[in-house]
Parts: structure tokens; sequence; C-alpha cells
């Protein structure tokens, strides 16, 4: 849906910007650094750069489908996410970075095109999370964006330190 077509006059400017260009920041972080030095470990127990990205990446799929569902049915019961349980991630993980960055970018325009073109009364249907309870559409996007800033301050710490690394 083009976006003077949506109807998104329910979402508070910052959820829609955030909902728009949060995940580009992944790219500004990222920049200059090669894909070779975002898939190194510096940590040997935590994930490189790369899996965070491919996290972002795969974790939208998932919150894609958490929305279809919360729409198409009666307060979907949904399990706590687990990366490392979910085929997507492995396939994520696999893929290069110039297609991880693309499938990502693509799947956020689908993301965003379908919440701010959702009316203001399916915005209030609910799904239930393990943890939090019953959240409607916007506590989960809520929730959705504020994950995936705590990746994205993630992988900034990951990128300086690799570009620390580099440095003489």
């Amino acid at each position: 849906m083009p976006e003077h077509q949506t109807n998104n006059m329910h979402w508070s400017e910052s959820a829609k910007t955030r909902i728009r260009y949060q995940l580009e920041t992944a790219g500004e972080l990222r920049s200059g650094l090669s894909e070779s030095q975002l898939r190194q470990r510096s940590i040997p127990d935590k994930w490189s750069a790369f899996e965070q990205l491919a996290h972002l990446g795969s974790y939208q799929v998932h919150f894609l489908f958490r929305i279809q569902s919360i729409l198409q049915n009666q307060e979907p019961r949904f399990g706590r996410y687990v990366a490392e349980e979910d085929p997507e991630f492995e396939h994520y993980l696999q893929k290069s970075l110039a297609l991880l960055s693309d499938d990502s970018l693509q799947v956020r325009g689908r993301i965003r095109d379908l919440l701010l073109g959702l009316p203001a009364a399916s915005l209030k249907r609910k799904g239930l999370h393990p943890v939090f309870g019953a959240l409607d559409l916007t506590q989960w996007t809520e929730f959705f964006l504020l994950h995936e800033a705590h990746h994205l301050y993630a992988l900034f710490r990951l990128c300086q330190s690799i570009r620390l690394q580099e440095q003489p």
C-alpha cells in the first residue's frame, strides 16, 4: 500500500518512524566492515555481528507470522521465541551479507505496509505472550521494536569492537 494511502493516524510518530526506519540502522552500524569481519566471534560463546544481523532478519519473519496469526485468530497463544530453535534463523545464517540485508529490508517493507495500513480496530486484536500476557498489536509492535533496538545496540558494540581491533 503506498505510504500516502496508509491509515496510520492511530500510530504515534515515534512508532511510525521506528517501523519505517529503525532497521536501516543495522546497515549504518556495519558500514565499512567486511562480511568476514562481521562473521568473527569476538566473544566465543556470544553471537557475532553477523549472527546479530541474521537474528534481526529472521525475527522479522517470526513477527510477521505473529501479526498474521493475531489478525486471523482469536487471541492466539505464542511460545517463547528461541532463535537457535528457529529454522529461519539457520537459513538467514547461511545467506551472504548482501542477500541477508536485502531480504531483511524486503520483509521489513512487508511489516511496515501491513502495520501502517491496518485500521485502528485491527490494532486492538490481541495475542498471548508467555510472560507479558495479552498484548494488542500496538503492544506487540512496541515489544518487537524494543527487542530489535536491543540487538542493534549489541551490533553497535560488536562493530565498534571490530573497529578498535583493527586500529594500529
